[in-house]
This record gives structure tokens, C-alpha cells and sequence, in this order.
């Protein structure tokens, strides 16, 4: 893992495309802001996580009932 250092308003870029800047700092929670084509999906990782797991239930479903014919 890349570790960087950054302080309010300054950014990092990520594939000539993403640009993450701190926004904020205020105590322990630091807010981010992400500038990222429409095509790329940004998601806090508890967020991520649920969609997948939402995803591998929903492909449980689908195999299962393939599986039945």
C-alpha cells in the first residue's frame, strides 16, 4: 500500500483521470473529495462491500435456480 501525506487542499492523481483532494480535516475525520469520470464507480468501502455481497447473493439466487431445470 502507497501511504502519502497530504494536507487541506492539496490532491493526489491517480491514471491521469482520478483526482483526490482533502477537503477537510476536523479531528480524527478527514473529508476527501473525488473527481472521477462518470464511468468509474466511487464507493465508500462499507458501501462496496454491501453492493458485493448484495451482487454474490442475488448470483446465489440465479445459479440455484438454474441448477433446478
Amino acid at each position: 500500500m502507497l501511504v502519502l501525506s497530504r494536507k487541506k487542499n492539496e490532491s493526489i492523481v491517480i491514471n491521469d483521470d482520478i483526482t483526490i483532494v482533502v477537503v477537510e480535516i476536523r479531528g480524527d475525520k478527514v473529508r476527501l473529495g473525488v473527481e472521477a469520470p462518470k464511468n468509474v464507480p466511487v464507493h465508500r468501502l462499507e458501501v462496496y462491500e454491501a453492493i458485493k455481497r448484495a451482487e454474490a447473493e442475488s448470483n446465489q439466487g440465479t445459479d440455484s435456480s438454474a441448477s433446478e431445470n
